[in-house]
Parts: C-alpha cells; structure tokens; sequence
C-alpha cells in the first residue's frame, strides 16, 4: 500500500511538474525544472495526510455505509482544507491572483483527488480482507486434516480404549455412540445434546466440561453453544459477513461467527 502511495506521489508530481512548465510557456512565463518539480511535489504532498487519515477511517470502520459516512464528513473538512493548501502553494510558485479565486479554482481537482484517494483505499482494503479470508480458509483446511489424522491415529492406537465411548440417552433408551462418529454438540442448559450419524440423544453434562474432557486437536468450539468434531467437516464455505459455513458428513450445517472462527484457528495454533 506504501509502496504504491510512494509510486503514485511521484508519477503524479512529474507529470503535473511538465504540465506546468507548458501552462507556464504559454503564458510566457519560465519555470525550471527543479521549481516545477518542487511546485507540484509539494501540492501533492500535502495530501499524504489526508490519505493517511482515509486509511485509517478504513482500518476502524471497515467498508461498509458507516465508513462512507464517515468518510463523508471528513471530506467537508478535508477537502476545502487541501484546495486551500494547494492555492497557497501555487501562489510560492506563480505570483498573482486572489487567494480566494486560487482555493476555488483548486475545489474541483482537491474533490476528484478524495474521491480517487477513498477508491484506492476501498480497493485496498477488499484485496487485504480477501486474503486475509485465503489465510483463514487454508489454516482451517490444514487443521481439519491434522484433526482427521488424530482421530485416525488414536482409534489405532487404542481402538477399545475405555471412554472412547459416550452412553446417551436416545428416548427411553441409553445407547453407547463412539466419539469419532459425532459430529456436533449442542449446548441446551445443563445437557448437551449429541448429534451422531443423522440421529441425536442427551447427554447430562454442560458444555464447557465436555470440551475439556474432548481431544482439542478433534473437537474444538465454533460457536457459544456449539462443539463441532473437525474430522467430521466434509467443506467449508466462507459467508458475506466473515463467518463459515461448516457442511458435516451427513450434510448437517454449522456456522462459526467472526469471533469464534479466529478463536477456533487461535486454538488450533493458526
């Protein structure tokens, strides 16, 4: 993004620098390289802050209306303030003239340079959240593969071991459903309700115990009351507003919010 800045900074102020010179000649006037360049460095400069600040109106309010407003009433100031700026300059430069006509002369420009500075920054802003989403996606595949390969690894390493087990009560019935064939818990109060190979049964026990109790590597949390076993995630689908779509091997659903995707890859070391 800097980069680009720097780059835009100084192709700008060249080509406006050889415009100059020409406007300068036919009004019989002579202006050296060095000023011109100086001259419109210097106009061009001056709005360096103002696309610093529309950076990090973007970074706290994102891309949505909010930021557009906010943008908005920036710009009341902002832009008035750089035509002012500009006109100053020019008057260094090229004597004459009001300094009032010069701010409004320089209005129109000052408005179309925000507008291209807001553009960019909005551009920007998209392409960094985009693959910032990638680095989610492809953290999340990983993990849901090292959880694959654990569950694989602990079911031939004790395939009868006690407690692999859990005994659920499936209407009048208990019934002993294997860890590795659930694919969530759904917190409801003191019980937790367990989904397993399109059924489901109670288990009395809250959520927060189960989750200590589970291999954190296989089951981890993706929403308040929601534990998912990651092996058990057949495709992941990002939504508009930033959270995912877990799609499970059975075609059950489950979507972890913003908050609780970045804390699932937090506690999956991502």
């Amino acid at each position: 993004m800097w980069a680009f800045t720097a780059y835009a900074w100084v192709m700008t102020t060249v080509c406006a620098a050889w415009f100059a010179r020409r406007f300068a000649a036919d009004r019989g006037d002579v202006v050296s390289v060095v000023d011109s360049l100086a001259w419109q460095g210097g106009v061009y400069a001056a709005w360096l802050p103002a696309a610093g600040i529309v950076w990090l109106l973007l970074r706290r309010y994102g891309t949505g209306a909010i930021s557009m407003l906010v943008l908005y009433q920036a710009g009341v100031l902002i832009v008035p303030l750089e035509a002012l700026v500009s006109a100053m300059i020019d008057a260094v430069f090229s004597p004459g003239g009001e300094l009032a006509a010069r701010t409004l002369g320089r209005l129109p420009i000052a408005l179309l340079l925000y507008t291209a500075i807001i553009a960019i920054g909005l551009a920007a802003s998209n392409h960094e959240r985009v693959q910032a989403e990638k680095s989610r996606a492809r953290a999340l595949e990983t993990a849901l593969a090292e959880a694959r390969e654990a569950l694989a690894q602990a079911a031939e390493a004790a395939p009868e071991r006690p407690g692999r087990r859990l005994m659920v009560m499936a209407g009048s019935r208990r019934v002993p459903v294997a860890l590795d064939e659930i694919e969530w818990f759904g917190g409801a109060d003191n019980y937790v309700v367990v989904h397993w190979a399109g059924r489901e049964g109670l288990l009395r026990a809250t959520l927060q115990s189960l989750e200590g109790w589970l291999d954190p590597r296989v089951f981890a949390r993706c929403h308040r009351s929601t534990l998912v076993n990651l092996a058990r995630v057949r495709e992941t689908q990002p939504l508009s507003d930033g959270s995912w779509r877990l799609i499970l091997d059975s075609g059950a659903e489950v979507v972890t919010s913003r908050t609780y995707r970045d804390d699932l890859l937090a506690r999956l070391g991502r």
